[in-house]
């Protein structure tokens, strides 16, 4: 049985894949500057998470949303740092889920266990996809229904990115 945070990865890539899927299909969408920023937001806010729960081997690398030639890219950036933290969560050993790490962009830095920063993370998303379902309605789109509820009902499907 999978663990709850595995279940939360799960979830949080198949809606996101939802989400790109919906903003793709909707032209207006994906030229809209807010939902453009929230997307990077999203996924540069998931890679920094896998990078400070992870074994910080490099530098974190900050990559500007102008540095995304094409949507595409930013695309391929989410799906790449979705797949790297659902095999980071599928790896982690309780004990090592509870290790105490220190969340430095906060000041002073904020003590919280890697479990913990993996919620948050997962969260975080949440509320940014949710704002952007709401800015997807109001340019006339429709929004996907991403609800956890939904996803465990229809089986836990896998993420369609295409």
């Amino acid at each position: 049985m999978p663990s709850y945070l595995d279940e939360l990865y799960a979830h949080q890539e198949w809606a996101d894949a939802e989400h790109w899927r919906a903003l793709e299909g909707y032209p207006l969408a994906l030229a809209d500057k807010a939902i453009r920023e929230r997307l990077h937001h999203i996924h540069l806010v998931q890679h920094a998470f896998l990078w400070i729960t992870g074994p910080r081997i490099e530098a974190f690398v900050n990559r500007k949303l102008e540095g995304f030639s094409a949507m595409c890219e930013l695309k391929q950036y989410a799906r790449e740092g979705l797949s790297r933290l659902a095999e980071f969560v599928h790896s982690l050993e309780p004990a090592q889920a509870e290790a105490i790490i220190d969340v430095i962009w906060f000041h002073p830095p904020a003590k919280i266990s890697i479990a913990q920063a993996l919620t948050q993370a997962a969260m975080h998303s949440h509320y940014h996809r949710g704002q952007n379902a709401t800015r997807l309605r109001e340019l006339g789109g429709v929004p996907p229904t991403t609800d956890f509820i939904v996803w465990l009902h229809q089986g836990r499907p896998s993420a369609e990115w295409t």
